[in-house]
């Protein structure tokens, strides 16, 4: 039970912190931004090349090595985010909803299939694998890799909440989901401020990425479609546009997807996900700590 419960919440971080994109994106314009997953591909491939780069690291230093480049892919990752803001969504904002929705499912083949082009169809084999000696803690074995993956998630949800609820910049951020013409009459700069939330959610997606890179081993050009769903799941259970029912959701996927995997087999994970995806939009569409909202014409 142990281990199935730590299984559960290691996967559930990687889950929450590409979801937490979705979420601040979709919270401030209201946008499911279906290229988000694609970033965290592409962060897994930017880590890939990075290191490679090098030659390879040695075992000894795989876990510094790791760090390192995870704040370069972050980074990286979040210019990208900008970068697809400005080109696809940003010249489109005034125009009906589902013209966004159809130019984000555009723009995650482009990303797919241009990744295609530049690394090929093939998987690769991360430079660097995250192992290690397994210790026991009341009945779990848990390696040290394992833990300093997860605080470093566990960090960068608490970095993200704190600068939401605390910081001048997370005052703009939740004017602008309330009302943005009204914060713009305020002197709020809406459009920087967008830019800057598609860069942060866009680079926490990146440190998923890399994070799951090193861990399971094997990257390839489809690996943000299904991580994708799975994000946007985990947001629509906690609460979409809410940033700790968010998390919540991660999490408590994870752990639905790791008791779900145990009761039924491996072959009925992604359907026992699905089917609480179901589940949640039937009885409470709202998610756990969402609010029903009155759509603004």
């Amino acid at each position: 039970m142990t281990q199935l419960v730590w299984n559960g919440l290691f996967v559930g971080s990687f889950y929450t912190l590409v979801a937490l994109g979705y979420s601040m994106v979709y919270g401030i314009i209201k946008l499911l931004n279906f290229a988000h997953g694609d970033l965290y591909m592409l962060s897994a491939f930017t880590g890939f090349a990075i290191l490679g780069a090098f030659g390879g690291v040695p075992a000894s230093m795989g876990l510094l090595a790791l760090l390192a480049v995870l704040l370069v892919t972050m980074v990286a990752s979040g210019l990208a985010g900008v970068a697809l803001e400005r080109i696809a969504y940003r010249p489109l904002r005034r125009a009906p909803r589902l013209s966004l929705l159809i130019t984000a499912v555009g723009a995650s083949f482009a990303v797919e299939y241009g990744m295609r082009a530049v690394a090929g169809a093939d998987p690769q084999v991360y430079p660097v694998r995250l192992g290690g000696t397994a210790i026991e803690v009341f009945g779990a074995r848990l390696t040290l890799q394992q833990l300093v993956l997860v605080g470093a998630a566990v960090a960068l949800m608490a970095g993200l909440n704190l600068l939401v609820t605390r910081t001048r910049e997370g005052r703009a951020m939740r004017a602008i989901a309330l009302d943005p013409r009204t914060s713009s009459l305020m002197g709020i700069d809406v459009d920087a401020v967008i830019s800057r939330t598609f860069f942060l959610g866009s680079a926490l997606a990146g440190a998923a990425g890399v994070m799951a890179g090193a861990y399971y081993g094997k990257i390839d050009f489809l690996m943000g479609f299904l991580i994708g769903l799975k994000a946007f799941t985990a947001a629509v259970i906690g609460g979409i546009g809410n940033i700790p029912g968010t998390m919540l959701g991660g999490l408590l996927l994870g752990l639905l997807e790791s008791f779900g995997t145990f009761w039924l087999g491996g072959e009925w994970r992604d359907v026992f996900t699905f089917g609480v995806l179901i589940l949640f939009l039937t009885v409470r569409p709202t998610g756990l700590l969402g609010e029903r909202v009155t759509e603004r014409v």
